[in-house]
Formats: structure tokens, C-alpha cells, sequence
């Protein structure tokens, strides 16, 4: 695939940009918007972020930028790449879908921006032996990322289905302990917890190297098994002041998505490749490879999910009810993929497009 055009997204970059200085407030001058000197990203060394680190590992993002300096910031789970996009520390993050929808209905749609989808799938409920159903869980302890990221909502959620009652300080039917992805591999092996919901390739190393089943693939809970995982989130003010540098940024992670898509024989070494480069290890063959068939990688954040994965997390304590119209902005990305001739993506009413 052809990388996107930088006529298309230096043209709707300016469009965008002079949209939104004619929509400023006079009290509050806007910058003239243009690129920026930097853009500070952060990512999960997990293979549900393999857009970040292929973009990243192959130059994608870079080449994109230009002058625009990257600089990159790895992080464990969603809450902690949230405060720090919060706090102006990062100015993008690949994230998952409810640390984006809890930031943005918190500041009431001023802190941050979803622009565009990237990791589909790669999430599950790996068990130890001797339990083969819902109706074992039963006083059992399960790990999950971090206290209200996207897997946590989701075993939480699934356990309230199931009858199980959970709390956010560890009690219930079922604890829920939020526990660092490698140190809950640490703790299932030596049978220490029950199991864990966790995105790929965590699950996968449970699997293989803990000696677990999965008893729950996410993807078995969605229409089609079509539910996010990671999308590109980028703070509003941002996006505001530099449009530009925020279409290139979009432009170098569709030619990230569509190398993974167009190279799958290469993706596994090349995820290496950055992974050995931001923690000095690398994952076994069996476990990449097993990782990288339960995940998809698409540009497309599929936006009407995203009122179901709200609906969730108010229901069971780690989220508040709000408005989620402008969650999204997917015009820079739409105007990306439809200059290649591919097809426009939905925000399904919640934004532009």
C-alpha cells in the first residue's frame, strides 16, 4: 500500500486548522496553528500496540512527522498513560477504549480525542486447571491490567453477567485483583491467582508458559467479534494547535496498520525488534505467533461500541455516565484512507467524520 499522500493531509490539516481559529473564543487566543516542534507518544509494549511499535521500529511515524520530533513514552495500562495525557506529560497515546471514553467524559469532551482505531480483538480470560466454567469462579481471585482499564471493565462486566458480584477494593464473589501484566504471569504460574483477563501477547504467555485454557475470548462477547482494543487517542488542546502535525501522525499510522496488515510473514520479528529495543527482551516464537492470530489491526476504532463499553463500566463502579457526543474525530483519518481510494470509517454519530 501506497503512503498516504502528504498533499491530502497538509490540505486538511490547514482546512481544520482554520476551522477551528474561526470558532475560537476572542478572550482566549488561539495559537496559529502549524507544526509542532514536538509530539510526545505513549504505547504499551503489548502486541495489541504493534501499530505504535512497527511504526515506531520501521520509521513510519518519524518519516510522517518530519520536523516534528517523536519522542516515546512506554506505559503499563490505560489509567497511567490517561494521567499523563491529562497532565500534558503526552501529547497521543495508543490506548485502550475505556481509559479514552473515562478521560472524556470526566473533562466533559475537553481533554482528549479519538482519531482513529487501532487494534481489534487480542483479549481473554485465561484460567487454571479445574475450571471449566462460569460456575467454578466461585471464591476465586482474577487479575486484571489496572483498576478501570479496558480488560478490567470487561471481566467485571462478564462476571456480573455470569452472577458474580465484584468490587473496586477486591471483595465479591470473585476478587479482581488490577495487577502489572508481568507480575500476574508471575503469581498464575505459582498458582498464587486464578486466572486473568489480559490483552495479547499476556494471554497467550499464560497459555504457554502458565499452563492455562482460556475460558473466555472477548471476541465470542461482540457482533462479528468486532470490538476495540487500542485506539489512538490525542489531547484536544493538541489537536487544536497543531492539526497539522496531527494529520501527519494519522497518516503514519495508517502506513503502520497497513504494513502489518500487508506483511504478516514479517510482523513478528519486526514487533521484536521494538520490543527488544524497549525492554531488552523479546517474546518467544509460539507466543508471538499465537498472540498475533487473535488480533486485528484496523484503523477503524469501531465507534458504536463505545456507548456499550460505557454502559459497562458505570455498571459496575470504575466509570461515570456522560455525554460521548465528539469523542471522536476521524476526518484526518477518513481523509487518509479515502485519498487511497479505500472506504471512509463510521464514528457512528458520536463525531466527526
Amino acid at each position: 500500500m501506497n503512503k498516504p499522500s502528504l498533499v491530502i493531509v497538509r490540505g486538511l490539516a490547514l482546512l481544520l486548522g482554520s476551522a477551528l481559529l474561526l470558532s475560537g473564543c476572542a478572550a482566549t487566543p488561539i495559537p496559529a496553528p502549524g507544526p509542532a516542534a514536538e509530539l510526545r507518544l505513549g504505547y504499551f509494549d503489548n502486541v495489541t500496540h504493534a501499530p505504535a511499535l512497527i511504526g515506531v521500529q520501521k520509521g513510519f511515524l518519524k518519516d510522517a512527522l518530519g520536523d516534528t520530533t517523536l519522542s516515546t513514552q512506554v506505559f503499563n495500562a490505560g489509567p497511567a498513560a490517561i494521567e499523563a495525557l491529562s497532565a500534558g506529560a503526552i501529547d497521543a497515546a495508543y490506548i485502550g477504549p475505556n481509559p479514552a471514553v473515562n478521560t472524556f467524559v470526566q473533562s466533559k469532551g475537553a481533554s482528549a480525542i479519538i482519531v482513529a482505531g487501532a487494534a481489534a480483538g487480542g483479549a481473554a480470560l485465561v484460567v487454571r486447571d479445574g475450571i471449566d466454567s462460569p460456575v467454578d469462579l466461585a471464591g476465586t481471585t482474577l487479575a486484571s491490567p489496572q483498576l478501570g482499564n479496558t480488560q478490567d471493565v470487561a471481566l467485571r462486566s462478564w462476571l456480573d453477567r455470569e452472577g458474580y458480584q465484584t468490587s473496586i477494593t477486591g471483595g465479591g464473589d470473585v476478587a479482581v485483583s488490577p495487577t502489572d501484566n508481568a507480575l500476574a504471569l508471575t503469581l498464575f504460574t505459582s498458582g498464587q491467582i486464578d486466572g486473568a483477563w489480559l490483552p495479547e501477547p499476556w494471554a497467550s504467555r499464560l497459555v504457554l508458559e502458565g499452563g492455562g485454557h482460556v475460558l473466555v475470548d472477548e471476541a465470542d462477547l461482540w457482533a462479528n467479534g468486532n470490538f476495540p482494543t487500542t485506539v489512538l487517542l490525542v489531547r484536544k488542546e493538541y489537536l487544536r494547535d497543531h492539526p497539522e502535525t496531527v494529520a501527519k501522525l494519522v497518516a503514519g499510522h495508517t502506513a503502520s496498520v497497513a504494513w502489518l496488515n500487508d506483511n504478516p510473514a514479517d510482523a513478528a520479528a519486526a514487533i521484536n525488534a521494538e520490543l527488544l529495543a524497549d525492554t531488552g527482551k523479546t517474546l518467544p516464537d509460539a507466543v508471538m505467533a499465537r498472540a498475533l492470530e487473535h488480533v486485528r489491526f484496523t484503523t477503524d476504532p469501531f465507534a458504536a461500541t463505545f456507548p456499550v463499553s460505557l454502559a459497562a463500566a458505570v455498571a459496575v463502579g470504575t466509570g461515570k455516565a456522560g455525554d460521548l457526543n465528539g469523542l471522536f474525530d476521524l476526518s484526518l483519518l477518513n481523509a487518509v484512507l479515502t485519498g487511497q481510494g479505500g472506504t471512509a470509517v463510521s464514528a457512528a454519530g458520536l463525531g466527526k467524520e
